[in-house]
């Protein structure tokens, strides 16, 4: 079978949470180097937009008052507000200023908008509902994927199924480890658009963990023979089985991340 070329991978959302989280964390609003300002000033005003200081409805500061805070150029300043509403968070009117969208309206599936969900906390609501998302797209691409895998794509889905196994005691990184098995699952598929969907799959596994998941930090036993079904069904080009299996891992998953948050409020 022709191997197929690899998509590229979205930007990795931990480390861009992590840089979201490092700027919103400093006391004071530097000014970085002149050639990242206006990704600063997206990045900054992007997490504060989904962080809720500046709710859906709400105005923005006005040119003035942002350039007086950052301390930078009008062009710099309007080319991150261009970002920002090519991201469908703002939208600029003439004599009426730059306002907040409805959340409704948000770029939800960009890797810098889950990153800025994951720096501010991720709800129950926002976790589930990315779940509910995978739950309608990892079942019919592990079916494809048992029609379609090659064998180098198989090579790394088994791969990253051993990683699993080594971390399941969270020895190593099992984020990493789930997110490659599931990525490559999407991208055994042959469908770009679908492969590309890899980012929600992380956005999911980092919020589960920020929101006090304890089985994110290492694999229950019940989940990676789940895990190891999916991968036996997709080997032995079986996709109603990979499909079944894979739709039955998701919703232990999300029953899992249920449980535990029920189990924190009451503590």
């Amino acid at each position: 079978m022709t191997q197929r070329s690899r998509p590229a991978r979205l930007a990795p959302l931990r480390a861009l949470a992590e840089t979201a989280a490092a700027s919103a964390r400093s006391s004071q609003d530097r000014r970085p180097l002149a050639g990242n300002v206006h990704e600063f000033l997206a990045n900054k005003l992007g997490s504060e937009i989904v962080g809720g200081i500046h709710p859906p409805g709400t105005l923005l500061p006005n040119e003035t008052e942002l350039r007086g805070r950052f301390g930078v150029s009008r062009t710099a300043l309007r080319e991150a507000l261009r970002v920002l509403s090519a991201k469908g968070l703002i939208v600029s009117r003439t004599k009426v200023g730059t306002r907040v969208r409805a959340k409704a309206d948000w770029n939800m599936l960009d890797p810098d908008v889950l990153a800025w969900h994951l720096q501010a906390a991720p709800s129950e609501d926002f976790v589930t509902n990315l779940f509910q998302l995978r739950q309608m797209v990892e079942p019919q691409a592990a079916a494809l994927a048992a029609q379609a895998c090659d064998g180098e794509t198989l090579k790394r889905i088994d791969a990253a199924f051993a990683d699993m196994v080594r971390y399941q005691d969270g020895s190593g990184d099992l984020i990493d480890a789930d997110l490659r098995f599931h990525q490559a699952i999407l991208e055994a598929t042959g469908n770009h658009f679908i492969g590309a969907l890899g980012g929600l799959i992380h956005a999911a596994l980092i919020g589960s963990f920020q929101l006090g998941w304890k089985s994110a930090a290492f694999m229950q036993r019940d989940r990676l023979l789940q895990h190891r079904a999916v991968l036996d069904a997709i080997r032995d080009r079986r996709p109603e089985q990979a499909q079944a299996q894979m739709a039955a891992l998701l919703r232990d998953s999300i029953d899992d991340v249920r449980r535990a948050l029920r189990a924190k409020v009451a503590v």
